[in-house]
């Protein structure tokens, strides 16, 4: 890949609401995976690059990203009981049918959870804040042994 073509996909990735893209080449083995940095306190935001070749990915079982996305509109909750702590943290590991929060919709308390196992990559959005239907809540990195 070229660095024109590098460029634009870091412009693309950049203006988009996607928060990665991971793009592979089979005949070299070559995977390369650009995500969005969330921005800190005082720090900007940017895109980190991530390339693998084809010797480390063969040692290391491959990992893939899921998105766990809102199954209707409302207010994200990181919870399930009001008042309750956070059911999930970057880091976690998470099982099939585990909760890893709610949609609260008129006033009632939607669960949400986990469709695949694997490990909490990314929690894209703050407890309270109003979510759309389909929109990207977390990220779940899942292991895939060959």
């Amino acid at each position: 890949m070229d660095l024109e073509a590098l460029e634009h996909l870091v412009k693309v990735l950049d203006k988009s609401d996607v928060s990665e893209i991971e793009v592979k080449h089979s005949e070299t083995g070559t995977r390369l995976v650009l995500r969005k940095a969330k921005a800190g306190e005082g720090v900007a935001s940017g895109v980190t690059l991530s390339v693998s070749e084809p010797g480390e990915t063969e040692a290391a079982p491959t990992r893939s990203s899921h998105t766990v996305t809102a199954p209707l509109v409302g207010i994200f909750h990181t919870w399930v009981k009001p008042k309750g702590k956070a059911l999930v943290a970057v880091g976690d590991k998470v099982k099939v049918g585990q909760l890893l929060g709610s949609i609260q919709s008129l006033n009632v308390l939607y669960e949400v959870e986990a469709t695949v196992a694997g490990r909490v990559h990314e929690i894209l959005l703050e407890d309270g804040r109003p979510v759309e239907y389909g929109q990207a809540l977390m990220t779940l990195e899942v292991a895939e042994d060959a």
